[in-house]
């Protein structure tokens, strides 16, 4: 097959770290790659495609683009996806669904735009196979069909990825919030523990069902993150499996279990510590994650050798979806908050002046115990250094689902941060 116009939806705020892992993972030409809105094209083969389903943790999908033009209306959207030859990548026998995304759309209804990427669909076999075509199932199509159109052009793509790609194969215990598996490796990668080697030990002190940790433990052990799934792409005419297999049994050799612990994780909530310890059975690390209950506010470091805590709490909407634990009994004699996982099955609210204290007392728990250690902290309140009386030494711009975030980092000393000079913003950070 010739080169494929391939493009990498992702996350906002996440561009700049799927271009340098396409480039990691395929070893194509660096010019050949591109940042775009929204995620990443490039120039590649069918083989980068299957490497890409493979190995990529930051994409949520893997789209082929097969047309591409100018609309004025839908009629015109319908004979650009007429014209392309949608013959040589299914069968009228398989089952096929339409997505539509728009961005400064004029048209009044996305709804009939896709309907009539249908029509153009079944027109298009009716017309080369004898008046057959394939028949629509919006749950579990054999095929996916992507199309996305801006204020005057249309894209057309076809899925090579099935599922999304956050869905890794090894989660089936987790939370009302669980925290997406593509957005856990994007933490890892801006904080750069995914890249250093040997690397220091990590520490999740709200790991919910232990995606960071689980994450965390197969970038270290060098586990694919779709070693254990199905792809949209097995189901293409194209698709050779023995080919796959190939480059499948070449990743699974390639994976090394340490003899020692990585990465550690505790909770508030012992459900969730369960939850996460059989996820990480599931994921093939269970060897090389220590999980344990407790309070965040009271863990002490996991090991001697400082190392780097990796933090995404409850908060704004998912606050309401996780909840976070009501003041409760510290231990010692007074009563402290304390903030629950975030990736919690637990109802309930909490008043923001109690989560405020959660941060402040966490803040001075590293501060005493955490010496040496870096901690990187997701949260979309750009106040909270401020509160927690921390110096941020980095900020990185990141989007969780509809929620803008920043990624912190903070360096902890003993005693107070204050007087140290303010880091220097991001770029294309506004703040």
């Amino acid at each position: 097959m010739n080169a494929l116009h391939l493009f990498l939806p992702c996350a906002a705020g996440v561009e700049d770290l799927l271009a340098a892992e396409v480039l990691r993972i395929t070893q194509v030409p660096h010019q050949t790659v591109h940042k775009r809105r929204g995620g990443v094209q490039l120039e590649g083969s069918w083989r980068d495609m299957l490497l890409l389903n493979l190995h990529s943790r930051l994409a949520q999908r893997v789209l082929v683009q097969l047309a591409h033009g100018p609309y004025a209306n839908e009629q015109d959207i319908y004979r650009t996806a007429f014209e392309v030859a949608w013959e040589i990548w299914f069968t009228p026998a398989q089952t096929f669904k339409v997505e539509l995304t728009a961005q400064h759309s004029p048209l009044k209804s996305l709804n009939f735009a896709a309907l009539r990427i249908k029509d153009a669909v079944c027109d298009r076999f009716r017309a080369r196979a004898g008046d057959v075509r394939p028949s629509i199932d919006t749950h579990w199509p054999d095929v996916r069909v992507f199309g996305h159109l801006t204020s005057d052009q249309v894209t057309v793509y076809i899925d090579t990825s099935g599922e999304p790609l956050f869905k890794r194969g090894w989660r089936e215990d987790k939370g009302d919030a669980p925290l997406k598996e593509t957005l856990a490796a994007a933490i890892l990668a801006a904080s750069g523990w995914s890249d250093v080697n040997p690397r220091p030990a990590l520490y999740d002190p709200c790991c919910g069902s232990g995606t960071i940790c689980i994450e965390a433990a197969q970038i270290a052990c060098g586990i694919p993150s779709g070693i254990q799934r199905r792809f949209g792409f097995e189901k293409l005419l194209p698709f050779q499996p023995h080919v796959w297999e190939a480059l499948r049994q070449s990743a699974i050799e390639a994976v090394h279990i340490p003899d020692h612990t990585l990465v550690y994780g505790s909770d508030v909530a012992f459900r969730m510590v369960d939850f996460a310890q059989r996820n990480a059975e599931r994921a093939g690390v269970a060897d090389v994650i220590e999980f344990r209950g407790g309070d965040a506010l009271q863990r002490m470091p996991p090991t001697d050798t400082p190392g780097v805590i990796v933090l995404n709490p409850p908060y704004g909407e998912r606050i309401e979806a996780a909840g976070v634990a009501g003041v409760k009994s510290s231990g010692f004699g007074r009563e402290a908050p304390q903030m629950q996982s975030h990736e919690s099955d637990r109802p309930g609210t909490q008043a923001p002046d109690g989560a405020g204290a959660f941060f402040t007392q966490l803040a001075s728990h590293w501060k005493k115990h955490y010496a040496g250690w870096t901690a990187w902290l997701l949260t979309p309140d750009l106040k909270l250094p401020t509160q927690m009386r921390l110096k941020e030494s980095r900020r990185v711009p990141m989007w969780n689902g509809p929620i803008e975030c920043r990624l912190f980092k903070f360096d902890m000393v003993q005693g107070t941060a204050r007087g140290k000079a303010a880091p220097a913003t991001q770029p294309n950070d506004p703040t």
